[in-house]
């Protein structure tokens, strides 16, 4: 890591643009200009953070043109640590034995370092409480991680001690139950009743226009990903005469693993995940019909009703099938009584 003094130290930096830089896109002659040690998806993650100014105004497009002699002005930010720390996090631990642990996720906590989240994550959680014994598979930021869950989605998670294990399961997760024991069951809470019990939404995913978030896009695309999602409907909700409060609980198994996958297919097929900030953002208004007070239940929910509940597996040192439900968080559980009410 540079000295603070250097392009990576914390302060304001100010570069001045020459003729070569008319007509470049200012993510691209930033990270050029900053060097090795800042990434393009590093500069452009500063740029949405408001830390760039050109000429004195704060600039958010990463794919602004720069002119010659424009004036940059960069808030850098605190060098990165080289490794996670260990942090004195609390752990829903179901169970941990020398080879894995098995923890219930709770809402709100990042799995692994990253832009904007290098601290306060499930990693610098178990490596206090593992020590050095996690996997170092993984990589440096993700010791012991073989999946993921969105930050604001809760429930059950494995992660690995040894090589091993991570091993196993790492390719347990990749064949995702086709031809082996791996079993994931998720539990979301929809707006709208779905017209069949069950049904499997086959469609692929790219990068949104944001790149954050996922979009079901035409398969020719190059960065398309095959997804498929099964679901049954568990549990509808709503009344006779208002078919505009309905709501169901459902079921989701997942056949691929991609990022939001869940998220994204339920709301292309018309059943967002009640709460959900990125996919769910049209349904909004649907909180305001409810009656109270589950109207400011569902209105103050932070975040999207998904919760893994059940995963199942193959132990990578005994080889017995191990399975694990988590209990639905509270917020989700309030919510979905008071759907039932209706």
């Amino acid at each position: 890591m540079s000295d603070p003094d250097s392009e990576a130290g914390h302060g304001m930096k100010e570069l001045s643009a020459g003729a070569d830089a008319a007509g470049t896109r200012l993510d691209q002659w930033l990270a050029a200009a900053l060097g090795p040690d800042f990434s393009r998806n590093r500069v452009q993650a500063l740029i949405r953070q408001g830390a760039v100014s050109v000429n004195g105004m704060a600039v958010t497009e990463a794919k602004r043109k720069m002119a010659e002699a424009d004036c940059v002005t960069v808030q850098m930010p605190e060098p990165e640590p080289a490794e996670p720390q260990g942090e004195d996090i609390a752990l829903d631990i179901l169970y941990e034995d020398d080879q894995l642990i098995v923890i219930n996720k709770p809402t709100g906590l990042v799995v692994h370092p990253g832009a904007g989240n290098w601290t306060g994550t499930l990693v610098n959680a178990l490596i206090h409480h593992c020590g050095d014994s996690l996997s170092g598979i993984g990589g440096v930021k993700r010791p012991g991680i073989v999946h993921r869950l969105d930050k604001d989605t809760s429930g059950v998670m494995v992660a690995a001690k040894t090589d091993k294990a991570h091993k196993a399961l790492s390719e347990a997760f990749a064949d995702h139950g086709r031809e082996g024991d791996l079993k994931r069951a998720y539990v979301a809470l929809v707006w709208n009743i779905p017209a069949r019990m069950a049904g499997t939404v086959d469609a692929p995913l790219g990068r949104a226009a944001d790149r954050v978030r996922r979009a079901v896009v035409p398969g020719t695309r190059d960065d398309a990903r095959h997804a498929v999602t099964h679901y049954t409907v568990l549990e509808r909700y709503g009344q006779a005469d208002d078919r505009s409060v309905e709501a169901a609980l459902v079921e989701c198994r997942l056949e691929t693993g991609r990022t939001h996958q869940i998220r994204v297919h339920m709301a292309h097929i018309g059943h967002p995940v009640v709460g959900d900030p990125d996919y769910g953002t049209a349904f909004r208004t649907k909180a305001n019909r409810l009656p109270e007070p589950l109207r400011s239940q569902v209105a103050a929910l932070p975040r999207q009703a998904l919760h893994a509940r059940l995963l199942e597996f193959r132990h990578p040192d005994t080889h017995m099938v191990m399975r694990f439900e988590a209990p639905l968080p509270g917020d989700m559980a309030e919510i979905i009584e008071g759907f039932r009410k209706l």
